[in-house]
């Protein structure tokens, strides 16, 4: 039987659609052969993006959730906040105690305190010896006990200045100091260290 093909004008045979390999006219080379198979394909690459996603993340950690957070020093040359009046600079410590120190209350805003420590900037945090154990920064190398274990006040886990002026070094006899104690307590026949220098070395306040 003879094969019939459709005419055009003028008779010419009219041209229809080539078919290519894929099955499907008009599909380049590289097209899916199956719909399902191409679908199958995106969503695998969909989920394998967002677990790689949620492995950086728990690696990494969340950004902090208070981008505009500025650290500042306070009168007593120790780490502050800076409040949103960019005036006013409270100590580290006045943050997330439940007293509103600022005057729109910033340092006590939700996104702060809603799961301390990990909520606040991390120039508000110092950690102890302890990983389990922190403080405000603005308890280091202040002269007392914070950590419970005295690693806020020595070495190795902290480098503080020499005791300041008003305080004598020792190795300190009581819970609440560490390297150095208060002059005040010199001299008042009591030991708080644990060589007697505060009764027979230091000069007093």
């Amino acid at each position: 039987m003879n094969k019939v093909f459709p005419e055009g004008e003028n008779g010419r045979i009219a041209a229809g659609p080539k078919a290519l390999p894929g099955g499907e006219a008009g599909c380049g080379p590289l097209c899916c052969s199956r719909r399902g198979a191409c679908l199958s394909a995106f969503l695998l690459l969909l989920l394998a993006t967002l677990a790689a996603l949620i492995a950086l993340v728990t690696t990494l950690g969340l950004p902090s959730r208070t981008p505009g957070a500025q650290a500042c020093t306070t009168l007593t040359n120790r780490t502050g906040f800076l409040c949103r009046d960019q005036r006013s600079c409270i100590p580290a410590s006045g943050v997330c105690d439940g007293v509103r120190t600022c005057t729109h209350g910033e340092d006590e805003d939700e996104s702060l305190c809603r799961d301390v420590p990990h909520s606040l900037p991390r120039f508000l945090v110092a950690h102890c010896g302890d990983p389990a154990s922190w403080i405000y920064s603005d308890q280091k190398c202040d002269g007392t006990n914070n950590c419970g274990d005295c690693s806020d006040e020595l070495s190795p886990v902290t480098v503080c200045p020499l005791c300041g002026p008003g305080w004598w070094p020792c190795p300190s006899t009581v819970f609440k100091y560490c390297g150095c104690i208060p002059r005040r307590l010199c001299r008042d026949h009591v030991q708080h260290c644990s060589d007697w220098s505060d009764e027979y070395a230091c000069p007093g306040p």
